[in-house]
């Protein structure tokens, strides 16, 4: 396969990673103008509704995707996901109704969940061994740069807030156009989709014959591997070690913490000091920090190697939120408190962020990979819809310091388990990685 088609067909998958980047943050720029016009801005529970509402499509989008990818293909799952993030983002601008835009917020997240499971599958499966990693993460950074749109985008069209008649505007109008700029993105994706070929590993699994190939022509899988598991095979003795593995690492990548920084600015930089206005500001400081970050792991994942960074991450994060929860308790505001938070974001961007996907994608075999990676995406959903419901109440319980206290701890079990658990998979082809994981 021709090197720059191999890249356009890349760029093209982890355009779905750049639209689950912005749906996913979009609503934390729009969140204190929708919570006034729906008249939720003192309810607590309807605040996490709101929030959770595309997290449970999420996991909708994710418990689908595998066995529909391994029955259908991964292309018609990409296109669907395009099609899901088009419909979203124009209903969920138009409705006046908190009950429909959860069901437009609900359906954006089936397409979050589609695509976060097979765009790094797929570029896994056409990419050869000895930039595999990279050209994974290049789907991470598609999705940090989803992720800084959103932020850029919800910070040029807030007007001030301090004008009576900017601040009405923001409620009524503004953060309508906050969902409404996705629809070209979303609508570029499903054009581009229709050029990109079919995995290489779905054609060979139907078929069941001869080796599967690399694009560069590196045997990936021996022939009498390609023949599709059973559904429940995943949950088999065979597989339960590496299953297990991908699933710790799945969850761990929401609860460390990281992402309620993105889907509860508000609430952070307000605790820090901010008014609504530096909170904007804040807000896309962070995102450039985790583009930036992001850029640095597209080369150090291919060096350092995918245990490395992840352990990095972990423990990273784990004394970050232990310092960050020390300041809160004792008042500390201000610039201090911005570094702590783009410090998390540029770990998180650097090690967590991309070393997630790719190791999911990397280590599990050809016949169960569709099942697996959409177990292991459902799983990291669970995880991030139970962090973002439950952020409101434990911040309200344990405050901000209690909060990243328990972010802390589970950095640090989160280090113990991987430490123990989590091989090299740098320079592996995915049939080395099989013989290894699968016992």
């Amino acid at each position: 396969m021709n090197k720059s088609f191999l890249y356009f067909i890349c760029a093209v998958s982890a355009m779905g990673g750049l639209l689950f980047g912005y749906d996913w943050v979009v609503i934390g720029g729009a969140k204190p103008f929708y919570e006034v016009f729906f008249d939720i801005t003192h309810d607590p529970l309807m605040q996490g509704v709101a929030m959770s509402t595309a997290l449970v499509g999420c996991l909708v989008g994710a418990m689908v995707a595998g066995a529909a990818a391994d029955r259908w293909g991964r292309k018609p799952l990409l296109m669907l996901s395009a099609v899901l993030f088009t419909v979203s983002a124009v209903m969920t601008g138009w409705v006046s109704h908190f009950t429909l835009f959860n069901i437009a917020r609900f359906i954006g997240g089936i397409g979050i969940g589609v695509a976060s499971a097979l765009a790094p599958m797929y570029i896994a499966e056409v990419s050869p061994t000895e930039i595999r990693g990279r050209m994974v993460s290049l789907n991470q950074m598609t999705i940090v740069l989803g992720i800084l749109a959103a932020q850029i985008v919800n910070m040029l069209l807030a007007r001030n807030t301090s004008v009576a008649a900017d601040q009405a505007w923001n409620i009524e109008w503004g953060w309508r156009w906050m969902f409404w700029a996705e629809t070209l993105p979303a609508a570029l994706f499903l054009l581009m989709s229709f050029f990109i070929p079919e995995s290489p590993v779905f054609l060979k699994l139907k078929k069941g014959t001869a080796p599967l190939s690399s694009p560069e022509g590196d045997t990936i899988v021996s022939a009498d591997r390609t023949k599709e598991a059973p559904l429940g095979a995943v949950w088999g003795a065979s597989y339960r070690r590496v299953l297990l593995l991908g699933l710790v690492i799945a969850v761990f990548q929401q609860w460390c913490g990281t992402n309620v920084i993105f889907n509860y600015a508000q609430e952070i930089f307000l605790g820090a000091g901010y008014d609504v206005d530096g909170m904007f500001i804040n807000i896309v400081i962070t995102g450039v920090a985790n583009v930036v970050f992001t850029i640095v792991a597209l080369y150090t994942i291919e060096k350092w190697g995918r245990r490395t960074l992840i352990l990095i991450g972990a423990g990273g994060l784990g004394l970050i939120y232990l310092t960050l929860g020390t300041c809160y308790f004792l008042g500390v505001t201000g610039m201090g408190m911005v570094m702590l938070v783009v410090a998390a974001i540029s770990v998180y961007a650097m090690t967590l962020g991309p070393v997630t996907w790719t190791l999911l994608a990397e280590i599990f075999p050809n016949r169960i990979r569709g099942v697996a990676m959409a177990t292991c995406t459902f799983a990291l959903w669970m995880g991030c819809c139970t962090l973002t419901f439950s952020f409101p109440s434990m911040n309200a319980a344990l405050g901000s310091s209690g909060t990243f206290w328990v972010y802390s701890a589970i950095c640090a079990c989160a280090f113990i388990f991987l430490w123990r658990r989590c091989p090299e998979t740098k320079g592996k082809s995915l049939e080395e990685l099989e013989k290894e994981l699968v016992k």
